[in-house]
């Protein structure tokens, strides 16, 4: 399962305040999405049958954006003796359909116990410029299939740059990549519908990095198919705030968003179109919109953002939230051992992505966990609703801000009941030197799920 690679969309808002924030989010974005387009279509491709369980796979285009065809792979994996549900979880992500990803598919299907459906090509791409300046699929240079050639970052970056000198809101890459998961929805209903006899009427969105960004804008829509989200890896709500917080920690941009730099948008120019442009795209000017369930996943060493970038917004989000974050982990949320061994699989991202998607599709409650931190005695207190298995403390140790390469390390806490509900109260120790980060990890079942909820991260200073 190969994970994409992150947005760099902080670094262009640099210079931005929240005064700039209108009251209202713009309107562009549904738009977009709403605006009729003939060519959506879809077919039924195929269907395989292997030891009980069937993969499907249609063929989707969803939409014709700057003349440009966005074709799909589709498919829908149904386990052994699961039955369809009148919601199915819907996984966005890039590339095509490959056996690799049909395991993988496959896997978070049997974890959830119901049809899963995977979304591919989000966005569309390669693209190239041609010698007209205009974006097309076709090489610039036939014998070198590299050259001019736009993916990820680069690809968005090349969009928000064509917006700024057309004022046109069609451009940024956002907009078409959101509306794949919602004609994805449109192609689902009629093929479940058709094919498992079973009317599908809400869907989980989820997807990583720039696809769980996707999944927010998609929940930032308003349309009321959209259950419940769960964006991982994407820590960058809140862009102009954001941006500081980067800077603040590693004492510049990361290195990671190169694109955008090279794009010259650090700093974006402080004009009307550039305010425009974030408001557009950052999921936090969708907040009150967006109050379905969340379940946020973040890996504690993401290159990409600060390790207390959820502190930023976790307070202003809307409605039921949780957060996992797993410890050791990169953009890609597969843990490293010690030794230095990443896992094969994300199964701590993997466990709670599924318990969440059960707990939606079958109306099952989930364990509720919720903290207080008190920064004055550095304690962090906590309850939890459901059936607990483990309590942890984990913390990491730096001599900087940059906590990135940093290890962390993880001891079991004795834990109190008060009726139904788990209760403790953990004091973050300060380092003797440098800066600690800490947070509490509490591990679920989660109605037959293993389940992996976290406080937030906490930043403590050896002289304060």
């Amino acid at each position: 399962m190969r994970w994409s690679a992150a947005l760099g969309i902080v670094l262009f808002v640099a210079g931005l305040s929240l005064a700039d924030s209108p009251s209202k989010p713009p309107t562009a974005l549904t738009d977009y999405v709403t605006k009729e387009d003939k060519s959506f279509e879809w077919k039924l491709k195929g269907k395989v049958e292997s030891n009980g369980s069937t993969t499907y796979t249609l063929s989707l285009t969803s939409q014709t954006w700057h003349d440009i065809p966005w074709t799909h792979d589709l498919q829908v994996y149904v386990p052994k003796g699961a039955k369809p549900q009148a919601t199915m979880v819907l996984w966005n992500q890039g590339g095509t359909a490959s056996p690799n990803n049909a395991v993988f598919g496959m896997l978070i299907a049997e974890k959830v116990g119901a049809p899963v459906a995977f979304l591919y090509g989000v966005p569309k791409q390669p693209l190239y410029v041609d010698k007209a300046g205009k974006l097309t699929t076709t090489p610039t240079n036939p014998k070198d299939d590299k050259e001019g050639r736009l993916v990820e970052d680069a690809l968005i970056a090349e969009t928000f740059v064509r917006y700024l000198a057309t004022k046109d809101a069609t451009w940024p890459l956002l907009f078409p990549m959101v509306k794949s998961v919602v004609r994805a929805m449109d192609a689902l209903q009629v093929f479940a519908k058709d094919e498992l006899k079973t009317e599908v009427k809400q869907f989980v969105i989820t997807g990583a990095s720039k696809r769980g960004w996707t999944s927010w804008l998609t929940a930032a829509t308003g349309d009321k198919r959209v259950k419940a989200i769960a964006p991982l890896v994407i820590d960058t709500l809140n862009f102009p705030v954001q941006m500081k917080n980067q800077v603040a920690a590693f004492g510049r941009p990361s290195e990671m968003i190169a694109d955008y730099t090279r794009a010259k948008l650090v700093p974006i120019p402080d004009t009307s179109a550039g305010k425009a442009l974030w408001q557009m795209v950052d999921p936090y000017m969708y907040k009150d919109t967006i109050t379905v369930p969340k379940m946020l996943i973040h890996g504690t060493n993401d290159p990409y953002w600060p390790q207390d970038a959820l502190n930023t917004y976790w307070d202003d989000l809307k409605g039921d939230k949780a957060v996992c974050y797993v410890p050791n982990a990169g953009h890609d949320l597969r843990e490293v051992d010690v030794d230095g061994k990443k896992q094969t699989i994300p199964l701590r991202a993997v466990n709670t992505l599924a318990a969440f998607g059960k707990s939606q599709i079958f109306d099952q409650p989930l364990p509720k966990v919720t903290w207080k931190y008190d920064a004055s005695k550095k304690v962090c207190t906590v309850s939890a609703d459901g059936a607990v298995l483990n309590c942890r403390v984990w913390t990491a140790d730096s001599d900087t801000t940059d906590f990135r390469k940093s290890r962390w390390k993880t001891e079991e806490t004795k834990v109190g009941k008060n009726g139904g509900t788990t209760q403790l109260a953990v004091e973050f120790p300060k380092p003797d030197k440098g800066l600690r980060a800490a947070f509490v990890e509490v591990e679920c079942d989660a109605n037959g799920c293993t389940m992996h909820l976290t406080t937030q991260i906490q930043i403590l200073d050896s002289k304060k």
